[in-house]
Formats: structure tokens, C-alpha cells, sequence
């Protein structure tokens, strides 16, 4: 388990749907899901966002989740509009967060790989298609169960497409919410 670096705490968000007017108000006091997500024309990041709205309509016990993005937030509203109206989400278009979070860019393998477009298959049959991207389009995706200032649980994606089992997420998560009591 690590802590959240203070700076990244108190450090002002803008966005979508938001409440707070910091990171740790943001958070408040119940366990969150912070997802990194690329860039707004990567075919993965909506399938990611469209299957997470998936599992949170069917299931009472995902915890509340968090995007952030790189673009700004009027780029956001128009974004999410279409993919999650409800979701609420973080401009950070200087990667702040990302970097603070230690989300990496990452390489050929990683972009481009056997695996990737295999999965990018998958999201197409899904109906998700590449877009324009905002950002930098080699930043690697990333996935934080946190509590307050505490890291819980992270999703280590090995490449672009990778995605954790959304069926299973929720117990997967609640396997370590007691970490939060700890």
C-alpha cells in the first residue's frame, strides 16, 4: 500500500460532474476507483469506460469512480456525453496526475503488439472505433482502488488493450476494501 502524494491531494480539479474543488475533496471519505484513461480517440478507452458504465448499472458493489483524461474539461463534458453522461471525471490534460499516479508511455510492443490487435478486435465488435487523439497517445492506461490518501489495489495493464475481468472486478475490489479500515 502506498499514499497518494499530498500535492496530488490538494492540487485543484476541474472537469466533469465533479463536487469537490481538490482531489481529497473529490474523494471524501468512501473508497474510489480512479481510472486513467489514454487518450479520447483510443478505441480502448471507450470500450474501457462503456464496459465500467456496464458493470456499475448491474452491480450495487463497484465503488464510485473516478476518470481522468487528458484533454480540458469542456473536451470531457463532450466526451462523456456521449459514453457515460453520469461519470464523473478529471481534466489533466498536463498529465499531473498521470505522472504522479507513475503511469509510463509506453512503446511499440505495448501500442502495437500481437495482443493490442487482438483486443482491438474485440472492442470493435463491440462497436467502439479509433478517434482523434487528444494528448499523448502513447500514455499507458492505469486503474487505482483508493481510500482518503491510500492506495488499495492497482490494475498493472501490459499493454493498450488490456483490460482487467469486469465480471469479476467488483469482488476483486472488495477483497481489499478492508485494507481501508486497516
Amino acid at each position: 500500500m502506498k499514499n497518494i502524494p499530498g500535492f496530488l491531494l490538494n492540487r485543484a480539479i476541474e472537469g466533469v460532474n465533479l463536487s469537490g474543488r481538490t482531489l481529497k475533496e473529490e474523494l471524501g471519505d468512501s473508497p474510489k476507483l480512479l481510472v486513467f484513461v489514454r487518450h479520447f480517440g483510443c478505441i480502448f478507452c471507450r470500450e474501457l469506460i462503456a464496459d465500467l458504465r456496464d458493470v456499475a448499472e448491474k452491480r450495487n458493489d463497484l465503488p464510485p469512480i473516478i476518470f481522468f483524461y487528458q484533454g480540458s474539461a469542456s473536451d470531457g463534458r463532450d466526451f462523456f456525453q456521449s459514453l457515460w453522461r453520469d461519470a464523473k471525471a478529471i481534466a489533466d490534460l498536463p498529465k499531473v496526475f498521470y505522472d504522479g499516479f507513475g503511469l509510463e508511455r509506453g512503446g511499440i510492443k505495448e501500442m502495437f503488439g500481437a495482443e493490442v490487435w487482438a483486443c482491438g478486435v474485440r472492442a470493435a465488435l463491440k462497436g467502439h472505433f479509433i478517434g482523434a487523439p487528444v494528448g499523448d497517445p502513447w500514455t499507458m492506461p492505469g486503474m487505482f482502488l483508493v481510500h482518503q490518501n491510500r492506495v488499495l489495489w492497482q490494475q498493472q495493464f501490459k499493454h493498450a488493450g488490456d483490460h482487467p475481468d469486469f465480471a469479476q472486478l467488483p469482488s476483486l475490489l472488495n477483497a481489499h476494501l478492508p485494507l481501508a479500515n486497516a
